[in-house]
């Protein structure tokens, strides 16, 4: 068993709190108590430990919910880079937290690979609340839909009330405006009650600019490398073991101290790192340690497009040993199936021949070239179960990186086919599935890029960004405005749709899905034998296990598919041109739709 270091921050202890930060180049660090109604206290000094360069000390007296500053030296009193909550926003003073949550569920070990359904959701959006708490009222509808985990998007502390996220400057800190560290351990408790895990989507790859005060404190980036996001954080220059330890330390203390069952990487691609233990390995092997204390299953997945096998290949066969990677090639062949895209990176997609080929190899490029890189990319991973790869038929990235962030088919009703088709493609999949918030009753709302900056330069920034990245693509004049509090107020999702059609047999044909995918184990077995053909547009999966045989046709072309004469009889367990999902039936397998048939019971 590992032996937890001394936490970074603040940490109430008994008879008062214990802070620690790290200032390697600072001569004095001292804090300061801002009490409200008592004004600035006087500054106290902490003590050096002169080999780490960290400081540290504990104060009497001082509890949660008091708030603190700290300063090196003579320079500004700032907030502390480990804050646990910024009530006031990032620009606020840092507040005391008491980390010791009041848990009502015990006994909990979390969510097997094999049992994941995931479901990506904006805390901000969600809700027309956009808080936590709030959130914590819609969890039994995801219950009831066949859920296991759902995957908040970043919740870390951000400049406003709205943001994606990825613009978080406090790692340990949860926004203010979600509720607070308290409101995510409550969400944490409430879900675990109904038997559905929780995912972070956690951001070690750049911070947001405003409010970004870390670079104040220690070299915790770096010039050597760049991100198209910001400045790289600095995980194999000169002082990088202790800004390792800060974020690794982070990445454990959200599995600690808030009982979640995994973390998402984001863009682990965008982190350059020559080391021969890159801060990646690092930090996966230090989550699953914790779960090995903690007798827990702790999920790592991450987001690359590096096609790069070793993030999912265990430890033991020189892998990372991540326990899954979004499987982006998967996403753009089917969305070149569905609607021909050519543009920017789908140029590099065939549609259904890509989809067989992903089926069958995980990735569409294991090694090929690719003419939107200008070079060979990917390696070959057909050794690693396909549930090591998350799929989806959108994501917040597809939705939302595109001029007005609307969602794909759903606003033409002719093309709903498409999206029963596109969803038995995904879920009825060996691989692990994620949904989007609301695509499973056919959501109508966009969900553009917003933000709440507070610097006008930084957000003309912003839009001239938007502005310069759509500027060649269709539609590129009517860019959403990222700074516009209507653009987010109409990114709020309406699950009351679901009470109308054609929305009320869209949610009933997912709800079939993860049903069948659940209580059909061929479905996803890792040791069913799998051959993927293609014939024109349509692709057909034939899986067996032992006795047992599934086909999954899926119809990408215009024309119906007619059972050829003489096969074996197989029962159709899901049509999803079924007159049930607001389909029109029939004998064969209609154009752009799927069906699945299984042995005779």
């Amino acid at each position: 068993m590992t032996v937890a270091r001394p936490p970074l921050g603040a940490t109430p202890v008994a008879g008062g709190t214990r802070f620690e930060v790290w200032a390697p180049h600072a001569a004095r660090v001292e804090v300061r108590i801002d009490r409200p109604d008592a004004g600035h206290g006087e500054p106290i000094g902490l003590h050096r430990d002169g080999a780490t360069g960290n400081w540290a000390g504990v104060l009497d007296g001082i509890i949660a919910g008091d708030r603190y500053r700290l300063r090196m030296d003579d320079g500004p009193w700032l907030p502390d880079p480990a804050s646990r909550f910024q009530p006031d926003g990032v620009h606020g003073p840092s507040e005391v937290v008491d980390r010791d949550f009041a848990w009502s569920v015990d006994g909990w070990r979390g969510i097997d690979l094999d049992r994941a359904v995931l479901y990506e959701l904006h805390v901000g959006t969600f809700t027309p609340q956009g808080t936590l708490r709030a959130a914590i009222t819609q969890l039994d509808r995801l219950a009831a839909l066949g859920v296991t985990l759902v995957e908040l998007m970043p919740v870390n502390a951000f400049p406003g009330e709205r943001n994606w996220g990825y613009d978080g400057v406090f790692p340990y800190a949860v926004q203010a405006s979600y509720g607070g560290p308290a409101a995510l351990a409550e969400f944490v408790d409430a879900a675990h009650a109904r038997g559905i895990g929780v995912v972070l989507d956690v951001v070690y790859n750049h911070l947001g600019p405003e409010g970004n005060i870390l670079a104040e404190f220690g070299p915790y980036f770096t010039d050597a490398y760049t991100t198209p996001w910001g400045k790289a954080v600095n995980v194999s220059e000169r002082s990088s073991d202790d800004v390792r330890r800060f974020f690794v330390d982070n990445a454990t203390g959200w599995v600690r101290d808030y009982r979640l069952d995994g973390l998402r990487l984001d863009a682990v691609h965008a982190i350059v790192d020559p080391t021969a233990l890159t801060f990646v390995e690092e930090l996966i092997a230090a989550v699953h340690a914790v779960a090995a204390e903690e007798d827990r299953r702790i999920l790592v997945t991450a987001e690359s497009s590096a096609n790069d096998p070793r993030l999912v290949r265990p430890v033991e066969q020189h892998g990372w040993g991540a326990d899954a990677v979004w499987d982006d090639d998967v996403h753009h062949a089917l969305r070149v199936a569905l609607t021909g895209e050519q543009r920017e990176y789908y140029a590099g997609y065939a549609g259904p021949a890509d989809l067989a080929a992903a089926w069958q190899h995980r990735f569409v490029y294991r090694g090929q070239y690719s003419p939107v890189l200008g070079r060979r990319h990917g390696a070959p991973v057909d050794d690693v179960d396909h549930r090591h790869f998350i799929v989806f038929t959108t994501n917040h990235d597809h939705v939302g990186n595109t001029p007005r962030g609307e969602r794909m088919l759903s606003h033409d009703p002719d093309r709903w086919p498409k999206l029963r088709l596109a969803a038995t493609a995904v879920l009825l999949s060996p691989f692990t599935p994620m949904l989007f918030m609301g695509e499973e009753y056919g959501e109508l709302a966009p969900f553009p890029f917003f933000v709440d900056h507070s610097d006008a330069e930084l957000i003309e920034a912003v839009r001239r960004g938007r502005s310069e990245e759509f500027a060649l693509s269709e539609g590129g004049d009517g860019i959403a405005d990222p700074a516009d509090p209507t653009t987010f107020r109409d990114a709020v999702i309406d699950p009351s749709l679901a009470e109308s059609e054609p929305h009320r047999s869209h949610l009933e044909m997912y709800t079939e899905l993860l049903r069948l995918r659940r209580e059909l184990p061929i479905v996803t077995a890792d040791d069913a034998d799998q051959t993927t053909t293609l014939d024109g547009e349509t692709m057909t999966v034939t899986r067996t296990l032992g006795d047992e045989r599934m086909v999954l046709v899926l119809n990408f072309g215009d024309r119906e598919i007619v059972p050829t004469a003489g096969e074996p009889a197989l029962r159709t367990a899901f049509d999803s041109n079924s007159p049930r999902w607001g389909g029109t039936g029939g004998t064969g397998v209609a154009p752009w739709s799927a069906r699945l048939t299984i042995d005779p019971a």
